[in-house]
């Protein structure tokens, strides 16, 4: 799917492995954790405290992964008024997120939080529709004090940060945080590509980690893409078709 260095790969999917076996023996998560953004008891907890933040209180455009772990967050965002941008999975169309806005939802907006209801609730916008972002809420399998984390494998969450990045969108303003159950949280390092990005902030159900400053992504890395990937996924397809168009004008 990608040309990333296999040896990394490796790497970050054993420490998938160990994160969600220990996850399910501290019984921290439901069982078949496994391939997943861990949906961990205390989300709701953690995503309590996040709106503590001063970041999220002043954040007004906030873009968020679909997946159930950082749920709570969305509802929260919701419920205090916040423009929510979210990827619809896989990045499956031209139009890869979702619009949620609170002001045109129908009550009760908390249930567009949810992926399921926001496919059937909210419009799908493209990028060059979606304005800058204040905060990112992003899901972790494993993540490190230094803000360093593993992702489930796909790499959807580093494309849309890229893609969002290289529309201008992302910036040194935009703070990316990070909800996990304290297992998730490795001590040391954890292996990294050119293409990953990193977190400002780890939020547990019992406390805020604040990570150093973190490097933001310039934009996609197009070489590190093989043609089959860029074909499965129709935004980068078409971003592809029109850098091409320009590079022959």
């Amino acid at each position: 799917m990608s040309n990333a260095d296999p040896s990394a790969q490796r790497a970050k999917q054993a420490i998938r492995e160990h994160i969600w076996s220990l996850l399910e023996r501290h019984l921290a998560v439901e069982p078949g954790v496994s391939g997943h953004i861990p949906a961990f008891f205390g989300a709701d907890t953690a995503a309590e405290l996040l709106t503590t933040l001063p970041p999220w209180k002043s954040a007004r455009v906030i873009k968020a992964n679909p997946d159930r772990a950082q749920l709570p967050a969305r509802v929260h965002a919701l419920e205090n008024g916040k423009t929510v941008y979210m990827a619809i999975p896989n990045l499956a169309t031209v139009q890869p997120f979702y619009l949620l806005d609170p002001a045109t939802l129908p009550p009760p907006v908390a249930q567009a939080a949810a992926h399921q209801v926001a496919a059937t609730l909210a419009h799908t916008v493209t990028i060059d529709a979606m304005p800058t972002l204040d905060l990112v809420v992003c899901g972790s399998v494993a993540v490190n004090a230094d803000g360093a984390r593993v992702g489930k494998g796909a790499g959807y969450s580093d494309l849309e940060l890229a893609l969002l990045a290289e529309a201008g969108l992302i910036g040194s303003h935009t703070i990316i945080v990070t909800t996990v159950h304290p297992i998730q949280i490795v001590n040391g390092s954890l292996p990294e590509t050119p293409h990953d990005f990193r977190v400002d902030a780890i939020i547990t159900p019992e406390t805020i980690i604040t990570c150093p400053p973190v490097r933001r992504p310039d934009g996609v890395l197009w070489d590190h893409l093989t043609p089959e990937k860029i074909a499965t996924i129709p935004v980068l397809a078409s971003r592809a078709l029109h850098r091409n168009e320009h590079k022959t004008e």
